[in-house]
């Protein structure tokens, strides 16, 4: 099997005119300056220096903004940067995030011409109010139609979603899912709504007029959103928040369901509700557990708490790792 790796390059689109709720777009990346083509180059020779594995597919991603709102030079020029790499065979393709109002027929043929493979729409919701009362700018039907003309012209697509924003419900964030899948999104991203310093949600949120999820609620709503793409063949490339420096030091998290481990918290209560059953069977004194090598330490749980939950009941519990059990499934041995 390929092994995939991503070199990030974080370039914020500070002019963008549009003010969504919960955005500080320096303080959320943790990059306030556009990187110049020398760091750029550093960086791509840094990343490959690292990538070990022969089998590989290598991809460069232009991350931390919309990309596609850069003057269209701009956006030329930092394609380019990667187009030697391309032509070395040193990495595969190029792929970047945008908003869905900033595609169009120009843009599209553009990063066609400059080798990028992936873009990556952040949706956020397909829920129209919920979209208004977070000030995104475009709607829900432009987002089907960013993403049909991505399809058509043969890019990969993704499409990011955000839970707990304002006006968002359990109801909501599944619908968004479901969009997610029927918009034959090849990948997605799946990020919890917090409270970043200076932004109008934090406003909002000192008035009382808005309040994040909880952290159990937020796992909640993933562990019921998460299998849907599953089940979908969606590939999910992120669930939570990038740790970026600033949210993990808490200096620029005011509040919501931020935790570096987020995705691990979504999988253990998926393994928690597949294991529960356990405690009312008639086994009883010491088990062992088979499960899939991935699945190892989501079935353990975060803190060994799966664990922790079936020593009320057996004297001994082991987790042993078993290429025969197929995936999120276990077997008594």
């Amino acid at each position: 099997m390929l092994k995939h790796y991503t070199i990030p390059i974080f370039i914020p689109e500070l002019a963008c005119p549009f003010q969504c709720v919960f955005c500080n777009q320096v303080k959320i990346s943790g990059q306030q300056n556009i990187p110049q083509q020398d760091e750029i180059i550093n960086t791509i020779e840094s990343y490959l220096a690292t990538f070990k594995i022969a089998e590989k597919v290598v991809e460069l991603g232009f991350f931390g903004g919309s990309f596609t709102g850069l003057p269209i030079e701009e956006q030329r020029r930092y394609l380019k940067i990667v187009e030697s790499y391309i032509i070395s065979g040193e990495i595969q393709g190029i792929r970047l995030s945008t908003r869905p109002d900033y595609i169009n027929a120009e843009i599209l043929n553009m990063l066609s011409e400059h080798h990028v493979t992936t873009i990556e729409l952040g949706a956020q919701s397909f829920d129209d109010d919920v979209l208004k009362q977070s000030r995104r700018g475009h709607n829900a039907e432009q987002i089907e139609h960013a993403s049909a003309a991505i399809l058509k012209n043969g890019f990969n697509l993704g499409l990011q979603m955000m839970i707990g924003l304002p006006g968002d419900t359990l109801e909501k964030s599944i619908f968004t899912a479901k969009k997610i899948i029927s918009s034959e999104s090849q990948c997605a991203r799946i990020y919890p709504a917090v409270v970043i310093k200076d932004t109008l949600m934090h406003q909002w949120y000192n008035m009382g007029k808005y309040k994040p999820l909880s952290l159990e609620i937020a796992v909640e709503w993933t562990k019921q959103i998460l299998p849907l793409f599953e089940t979908a063949g969606v590939k999910v490339i992120r669930v939570g928040l990038h740790p970026s420096e600033g949210l993990v030091s808490g200096e620029e998290l005011v509040d919501g369901p931020f935790h570096p481990s987020f995705k691990e918290l979504v999988i253990t209560e998926i393994w928690k509700d597949l294991l529960a059953p356990l405690l009312n069977n008639d086994i009883n004194g010491n088990i062992e557990i088979c499960v899939p090598q991935n699945e190892l330490k989501y079935a353990i749980g975060y803190s060994s708490s799966n664990k922790k939950m079936l020593l009320k009941k057996f004297n001994s519990v082991k987790f042993v790792a078993d290429a025969s059990v197929p995936n999120r499934s276990f077997k008594i041995r």
